[in-house]
């Protein structure tokens, strides 16, 4: 950058370092991802002139938007990447009458829960609502990353934002969402094939977080036809809540942690599963069998 110190432009930056750091986790919801689209919009403002920035802020906002939108776009491109870390540190509390202290785990769990209800939107919705709705960043500044107008970029965001209030319910689970969980594992565990696909959504993600890295499976059919994998050697297990979604805790017959499941229910169907079978995860997670 030129015509100014590098020190100002390190300042100026920095105070805008947190800002820029959220807009980027809410956006893709991934804390690494977000960590190197700030670096990589400091690249950029490094070497950009600074007489052409009017507004340091909304410069920084426009570029961390960009580059996070493709991102998402990537992400969709290659599905098996797409999660993000929702569950990289995961809060599990007991799906009964919590404690004050889970009480407190359960509240900060929700937020974890929001993202998976955005990781169901498209990029440009997603984008455009969390950048309006949770940071009042202006239409027309959004349609200028999107390269629409404010009205299309205002249509963008309002149709995230309705099927975000649709589905948001699944950040506090319900009796018919532990049905529908219910359901699933009782048919799983019976291979009911018919059955899995009655409570499966056509378009369900499943992702499972094992030693070796992540796995994603997307559709109805093969979730239901992988359900064998949700049965193993269980010997007792609990209902529970994951960052706030209904699932359930396994262990083995000595013990040791087998697996905990995650379920995003929306409309009586499961929209997201999330199995966690990696031993040094679930070492962290203290959480007595009974």
């Amino acid at each position: 950058m030129t015509d100014h110190p590098s020190g100002l432009v390190t300042e100026a930056f920095e105070a805008q370092r947190d800002r820029l750091r959220s807009v980027a986790y809410r956006v893709l919801g991934s804390h690494a991802d977000a960590e190197d689209v700030v670096q990589e919009a400091w690249m950029r403002l490094v070497r950009q002139d600074a007489a052409t920035i009017g507004n340091l802020a909304g410069w920084l906002t426009t570029v961390v938007g960009r580059i996070s939108l493709d991102v998402l776009r990537s992400r969709q491109a290659r599905p098996e990447i797409s999660y993000g870390e929702q569950f990289s540190d995961f809060v599990v509390t007991p799906d009964d009458d919590p404690t004050p202290d889970e009480q407190v785990a359960l509240a900060d769990s929700v937020g974890f829960a929001l993202l998976v209800v955005l990781d169901s939107l498209s990029p440009s919705e997603r984008l455009a609502f969390v950048l309006h709705d949770m940071f009042a960043v202006p239409f027309h500044e959004i349609g200028h990353i999107l390269g629409k107008s404010a009205d299309a970029s205002k249509m963008i965001a309002s149709r995230a934002r309705r099927k975000v209030q649709s589905t948001d319910r699944s950040a506090r689970p319900g009796r018919e969402h532990r049905e529908v969980v219910r359901a699933f594992r009782a048919a799983a565990l019976g291979g009911d094939f018919e059955a899995l696909l009655r409570v499966l959504d056509l378009n369900v993600k499943l992702t499972v977080d094992t030693p070796n890295g992540v796995v994603v499976t997307l559709g109805a059919t093969e979730v239901a036809r992988g359900a064998r994998m949700f049965s193993g050697e269980v010997a007792r297990h609990r209902p529970v809540l994951l960052n706030g979604l209904p699932g359930h805790m396994s262990w083995r017959s000595d013990g040791t942690p087998l697996s905990v499941i995650a379920f995003a229910v929306t409309d009586d169907r499961i929209t997201a599963i999330h199995i966690v079978v990696d031993p040094a995860k679930l070492s962290s997670i203290h959480l007595p069998d009974r």
